[in-house]
C-alpha cells in the first residue's frame, strides 16, 4: 500500500502525521490512506526533545501501537538511523518487525536536531550515509520502503549540493528522495523537482510553507506530501487550553459541550468488538451454574 502510494501511483499522496495509536486511528477515521510517525511528535508525547533523546527502541515500541491500531500503512521517521550503518540497519530490522512498511533516513549526523532548530546543522559524508541506505536495503530488501532525506538545503548548502546527494542517495538503493526546506514558499522544493527530472518520486514536507497550494505539488509531480506534526500541535493546543480553563474555573462544566464524550472515546476504540468477543469466547454466568 505505501509503495502504490509514494512509488507507484500517478496521483499526489498524502500522509498524516501520527504519534500513538490514539492519533493513528484518528487518522484513519478522518480518511487519510498512510501515516507518518513523526520523530518530532513521538519524541513530545514520551516528553522528550527531537534531538534523539528518545531511544531507537522506543520509537520502535510506539510504531508498533500505531501499526496495531489501524490498517494503514506506516513511513516512519527514522531520524538519522540512530548511529553508523549498524544501528540504521538493525533500526531498519526492527521496524518491520513491528508492522511499519517504511522508514525515512535523513543525512544527519548522530545525536540529530530537529530541522527548524537552530542554524548548525551539520551534515553526514555523503559515502558514509550512502552505507547507511545500502545496510538498510541488504537487510530489509523490497519489505521496507526506504526513503532517503537531504537536509542540505536546511543547513544552508545550494542546490548543486541537495541534487548531487539526491543522485548518490538514489544509487545507493533508495526508493524515494525527501526533500526538506524551511523556507516559507515552496521555491527551493519546485527548483529540485525542475533539476531532478522525476529520477526518483519526491516527498515534501510543507510545514514552513503551508500557505502553498497543493496544485503547485501536483505540477512539480510531486509524489507525496506529509503533513508532520499537526495532531502533536493541535493535541498540544487543545490540552493546554483545557487545562487552563479547568484549573482557573475549578470545573468542567464549561468544556464537556467542547471535548469528546465517553461514547465516542469507546466508539473510536472499538469497546464494542471486545463485548461481542466476550458474548462469543467467554462462558455465559448460566454455564457457570451447571
Amino acid at each position: 500500500m505505501l509503495r502504490a502510494q509514494i512509488c507507484s501511483s500517478s496521483e499526489l499522496s498524502f500522509l498524516m502525521e501520527a504519534h500513538d495509536g490514539l492519533s493513528a486511528a484518528i487518522a484513519e477515521r478522518a480518511g487519510f490512506k498512510g501515516l507518518w510517525a513523526s520523530g518530532l511528535s513521538i519524541a513530545c508525547s514520551l516528553g522528550y526533545r527531537d534531538a534523539n533523546e528518545a531511544s531507537w527502541s522506543q520509537l520502535v515500541d510506539v510504531v508498533e501501537r500505531i501499526a496495531d491500531s489501524t490498517t494503514l500503512p506506516v513511513l516512519v521517521d527514522g531520524d538519522g538511523g540512530f548511529g553508523n550503518f549498524n544501528n540504521a540497519r538493525l533500526l531498519a530490522r526492527k521496524l518491520r518487525q513491528r508492522g511499519a512498511a517504511g522508514v525515512a533516513l535523513e543525512d544527519s549526523c548522530f545525536p540529530k536536531m530537529n530541522s527548524f532548530v537552530g542554524d548548525r546543522h551539520p551534515l553526514a559524508d555523503i559515502e558514509e550515509f550512502s552505507g547507511r541506505l545500502r545496510a538498510i536495503k541488504d537487510s530489509t530488501a523490497d519489505d521496507l520502503i526506504l526513503v532517503a532525506r537531504i537536509e542540505a538545503l536546511i543547513a544552508g548548502h545550494d542546490m548543486d549540493e541537495a541534487i548531487l546527494r539526491a543522485h548518490a542517495y538514489a544509487d545507493a538503493g533508495a526508493d524515494a528522495i525527501l526533500i526538506h526546506s524551511r523556507r516559507t514558499a515552496a521555491d527551493e522544493i519546485v527548483a529540485f523537482t525542475r533539476v531532478w527530472q522525476d529520477r526518483l518520486p519526491v516527498v515534501i514536507v510543507p510545514t514552513k510553507y503551508y500557505r502553498t497550494p497543493v496544485s503547485a505539488y501536483r505540477k512539480s509531480r510531486i509524489s507525496t506530501v506529509i503533513w508532520a506534526n499537526h495532531s502533536m500541535r493541535a493535541a498540544m493546543a487543545a490540552m493546554r487550553q483545557v487545562c487552563d480553563r479547568i484549573l482557573a474555573e475549578e470545573s468542567t462544566a464549561s468544556i464537556e459541550p467542547n471535548i469528546a464524550t465517553l461514547d465516542e472515546v469507546f466508539e473510536l476504540l472499538k469497546y464494542d468488538e471486545l463485548a461481542h468477543a466476550e458474548a462469543r469466547y467467554l462462558p455465559h454466568p448460566t454455564d457457570l451454574r451447571q
